[in-house]
């Protein structure tokens, strides 16, 4: 039986995007620049991986100042309350012909927990040039963004919405394997005879 393995974020090459409609005729996109997680896995099989996500609500940023303060209140993420948002992955399903999965778990905003499916394309597993073990994947989904409380609108003059509902989501996460000791270069030294 293979043994356990343990993977981190590696942040300096990952980050979570989403997109939202404005208007009605383009998207606003932004980013949450501080997040972290527990990923385990059955050797190197991520069909067994045990996922336990979090993103800090107050990192949320759209290159806006004024509007990020406003997704900071309590109109829409109310971070002085409700600090983290958080995704445990519960099943990881077969490929299909695309070579896409579907990542089922559950995703909790403001107190409000619910089941979502998120699909996955896995880039693969590769070490680096300093012997450490990575892993990449690409995560997407869309879900309304009303399901966890974030209802805050406005109305148009021609009746439109201000904001869509609909939320996109893309995740590109590149994994470092932690729980095995890395492999370590060994740089021999050339010394003159």
């Amino acid at each position: 039986m293979a043994n356990p393995t343990k993977w981190t974020i590696d942040r300096a090459h990952s980050e979570i995007t989403f997109a939202v409609r404005h208007l009605m005729i383009s998207n606003v996109k932004g980013a949450f620049t501080i997040f972290d997680a527990s990923i385990h896995t059955t050797g190197k099989d991520f069909m067994t991986a045990e996922i336990d996500l979090w993103i800090d609500t107050g990192s949320i940023s759209t290159g806006d100042v004024a509007r990020d303060e406003h997704l900071r209140s309590a109109d829409f993420f109310d971070v002085e309350t409700h600090k983290q948002i958080s995704f445990v992955g519960s099943t990881i399903g077969e490929s299909d012909r695309t070579g896409n999965r579907e990542l089922w778990g559950e995703l909790t905003m403001k107190g409000i927990t619910k089941n979502v499916k998120l699909t996955v394309q896995f880039g693969g597993i590769v070490r680096d040039p300093w012997g450490n073990e990575k892993a990449g994947f690409t995560i997407s989904g869309k879900f309304n963004r009303s399901d966890w409380g974030l209802v805050w609108n406005a109305t148009m003059e021609t009746g439109g919405l201000l904001v869509s509902d609909e939320i996109s989501i893309l995740c590109e996460l590149e994994l470092t394997n932690v729980g095995q000791a890395p492999e370590l270069m060994v740089l021999e030294t050339i010394v003159p005879v």
